[in-house]
């Protein structure tokens, strides 16, 4: 069951481990992998079966899709439509923290759970080491969320992972902490021309901009187009109260800069090392004796934005 784990299951990503991960996942079946954001719950992207075990693995609603991870652009061009701004991203950004919302091929070889019936699928090219090695080995385009409880903390080591699946993922990989600490930025580009972020990350709109030469639209569609938009997501299980100087009796309290807290987020004030705090301290958060969290006031710059979102899905 969920919650119960065999130590073995956490193994470092050696020859063998990386061999035992790609015959997992030939076969269909899921493997927990290390990311620079977060770990994923890792399955071929191409068997139904395969893509169902994500789905329940996690408890995740099917009209969320899932973000495909890929080896490198040429791949990633084989199961969607690329343009020239598709192609400029990838240039700046990938390997990295980017995913892109495109227009799905007709012959991609993709299982339709991962796009929850949508014309368009979400592609990333990962940058960690583990990750990269595993796409190389196996071959696969890989289906990988999250891999925690669906609506839950996100993983950041190899231990979130096992407290939040158990037996559910018979490997888990484990490549130390993840350095971004916060879920990729993810871009929809528009057949018009425009072009959206549906959830903030670690690559802010002013480097997508630089890149793109135009403003975001204004307007995002309510539609779920990609992962982390359900209004309610990231939950440590707790009531979270946002911008909090101090705490009451009764709360964890999370700090940021000036405000010490129960743990911090960063005790300088830098939002890169709160990005790649976050989980961590809502984990801390969660196991804590106090029934309530308190989180304290971040700056909504840069990639303060991205971990605001988070908070605020949390606390919803």
């Amino acid at each position: 069951m969920s919650g119960k784990h065999d130590p073995r299951q956490i193994r470092l990503p050696d020859r063998e481990a990386l061999a035992a991960a790609v015959a997992i996942l030939r076969d269909g079946g899921l493997v927990a992998v290390p990311t620079e954001t977060v770990y994923g719950l890792a399955a071929r992207a191409d068997r139904t079966d395969a893509v169902a075990a994500i789905y329940r693995a996690k408890g995740r609603p099917d009209f969320n899709p899932l973000i495909v991870h890929v080896r490198d652009a040429d791949h990633a061009e084989t199961i969607a439509l690329f343009d020239e701004r598709a192609r400029a991203l990838a240039g700046a950004f990938w390997p990295g923290a980017l995913t892109m919302v495109l227009p799905l091929r007709a012959d991609a070889a993709i299982a339709p759970a991962v796009t929850a019936g949508l014309p368009s699928i979400a592609l990333r090219c990962p940058a960690h080491p583990v990750m990269r090695q595993i796409l190389d080995d196996s071959g696969l385009a890989l289906a990988a969320p999250s891999a925690n409880r669906s609506g839950g903390v996100s993983p950041t080591r190899a231990e979130h992972v096992a407290a939040s699946l158990g037996d559910r993922v018979p490997l888990i990989l484990d490549g130390g902490d993840c350095t971004a600490g916060i879920e990729s930025t993810i871009v929809a580009l528009r057949n018009n021309g425009t072009w959206q972020v549906l959830r903030p990350g670690p690559i802010d709109r002013e480097a997508l901009a630089a890149v793109l030469g135009s403003a975001p639209a204004a307007a995002v569609s309510e539609d779920i187009e990609a992962p982390g938009q359900l209004a309610s997501h990231y939950a440590p299980g707790k009531p979270v109260r946002l911008n909090s100087s101090s705490a009451a009796n009764d709360e964890f309290l999370i700090g940021f800069g000036p405000v010490a807290g129960d743990v911090s987020l960063s005790p300088s004030g830098d939002l890169a090392e709160a990005a790649g705090r976050l989980y961590a301290c809502l984990h801390h958060a969660a196991a804590a004796r106090q029934p309530r969290i308190a989180v304290a006031p971040v700056p909504d710059s840069g990639i303060g934005a991205a971990i605001n979102d988070r908070l605020a899905r949390a606390a919803a």
